[in-house]
């Protein structure tokens, strides 16, 4: 895609000479004449790069710079006369890239302006690797119950291909989490991963987030903008609930999904683009068709593959998993002392009916640790509502045939299976390298194994 390059001067012919420089259909090119209409359109528009005059009436080129620029922000050439280098220096100190001093020969604006996108591609580049890895540390679907290997199984299925994936399953599943997976787990990782929730957009602007639209295109349309298709061109769209949108939206992302190409709204423009799209419901998309509210052609395109995300009360052997999960994660983040459950906050962790499921769960840990005044957390420490749902599932005298040193026992075995599991796939079944991870002498994590029945050599490549 082109950078886009706003070019910022109160002199007509200044502005003139860098687009004659830049003008030849590389970049696409905006004008402002003062540093209120500059910062005007860099909010709007979110150009790439700004070349600014210094001298400005008003607003000059040194405010603009501190009003916008930074992380996030446009890279910045400051253009300044003869004389004044100094303040150009000045202005570098603030964050703009380089400078060039009036008069300038094109192609050093030229030169200075492909130097200048060339750094913000790298940054860009290695920003998203980052998140990636991120993401791929930290975004793992947890547990090791049976239906939650079976979504992992069918993940590790889909992720080779190019298909249509649809995910179901009740709010807080972790549906996006999924997309992510495939996502990262695909040949299109190197691309974009966009996603859109459909319920959190006003309808009468989907089409405008999904198309993109061109200037003066409708009332408030004050830029041109590109659309999540076209801003996920080579990568993979996630639409989480997809039942949300009207039929007549629907009508379009079909013939997108046929054709393989878009209009921006007001705009004639035929776009070719490439993206996988990975859609998710809490809804009964069946239901939804008898009842008039989803296109049947839509549903059977979209869903050429359904895995279903299973509530957390269907896997209750995962809640432990999860909880430690979240709580270390919390306790890094935050930067805050080690802290653990105690066997109350356990038992009440597992009693507990979930309604909002993972989601909820995570929220909930975070909170308990950030509040907590001491290492050990116990169940007095955790919210109201967790003890009024946990009542409503399992009251405390009707504990059922399982016992509490059962019920934390099993949670304690699948807790240990999972923490070894990781060990032996990131050491590819090395056991002595699996030991050192896990911080324990090689024959106590052999010992462990035995008892939990697990090969070093199912991790061996």
């Amino acid at each position: 895609m082109k950078d886009r390059i706003l070019l910022v001067d109160d002199e007509p012919m200044a502005r003139y000479g860098m687009r004659r420089a830049l003008g030849d259909d590389s970049y696409h090119l905006a004008e402002a004449e003062n540093g209120h209409e500059a910062r005007f359109k860099i909010e709007s528009w979110k150009p790439d790069l700004v070349l600014c005059d210094i001298r400005m009436p008003e607003m000059d080129g040194l405010e603009l710079l501190r009003a916008v620029g930074g992380e996030g922000g446009p890279v910045f050439i400051m253009i300044t006369a003869h004389g004044t280098e100094r303040i150009a220096v000045e202005a570098m100190k603030a964050g703009a890239f380089d400078y060039l001093v009036k008069p300038y020969e094109l192609d050093e604006l030229r030169l200075t302006v492909e130097n200048a996108l060339e750094k913000l591609h790298l940054q860009r580049e290695n920003l998203q690797l980052r998140r990636q890895l991120q993401a791929t540390r930290q975004a793992d679907l947890i547990g090791e119950s049976d239906a939650i290997q079976r979504v992992r199984s069918l993940i590790d299925k889909v992720s080779q291909t190019d298909v249509t994936v649809l995910l179901t399953g009740e709010s807080g599943t972790g549906k996006e989490l999924a997309a992510g997976q495939i996502h990262r787990s695909s040949p299109r990782h190197k691309g974009p991963f966009v996603t859109m929730n459909c319920a959190a957009i006003p309808k009468d602007l989907v089409e405008s987030e999904l198309f993109g639209h061109e200037k003066g295109s409708f009332t408030g349309a004050l830029a041109q903008r590109q659309g999540k298709f076209e801003r996920a061109d080579g990568g993979t769209l996630f639409l989480d609930e997809i039942a949300d949108m009207s039929l007549e939206t629907q009508a379009k992302i079909l013939r997108v999904l046929e054709d393989k190409q878009i209009t921006r709204l007001g705009g004639k423009q035929v776009i070719r683009t490439d993206v996988r799209l990975i859609s998710a419901t809490n809804k009964d998309l069946c239901a939804e068709i008898d009842q008039g509210r989803f296109r049947s052609d839509l549903y059977y395109r979209i869903k050429v593959v359904e895995i279903h995300l299973p509530p957390l009360r269907e896997r209750p052997g995962d809640i432990l998993l999860l909880a430690h999960h979240f709580l270390q994660r919390c306790v890094q983040r935050h930067n805050l002392p080690p802290r653990r459950f105690d066997a109350s906050a356990i038992l009440l962790l597992q009693r507990s009916s979930w309604p909002g499921n993972v989601r909820q769960l995570q929220n909930l840990i975070e909170q308990a640790v950030v509040l907590a005044e001491h290492e050990c957390i116990s169940a007095a420490q955790l919210p109201d509502e967790l003890h009024a749902e946990a009542a409503g599932a399992m009251p405390v005298d009707r504990l059922g045939e399982r016992s509490f040193a059962e019920m934390k026992n099993a949670a304690m075995e699948n807790y240990e299976r999972d923490l070894i599991r990781r060990a032996l796939q990131e050491s590819k079944g090395n056991v002595s390298a699996a030991a050192r991870l896990l911080q324990m002498k090689r024959q106590f994590l052999q010992q462990k194994m035995q008892t939990l029945n697990m090969n070093a050599a199912d991790f061996r490549i």
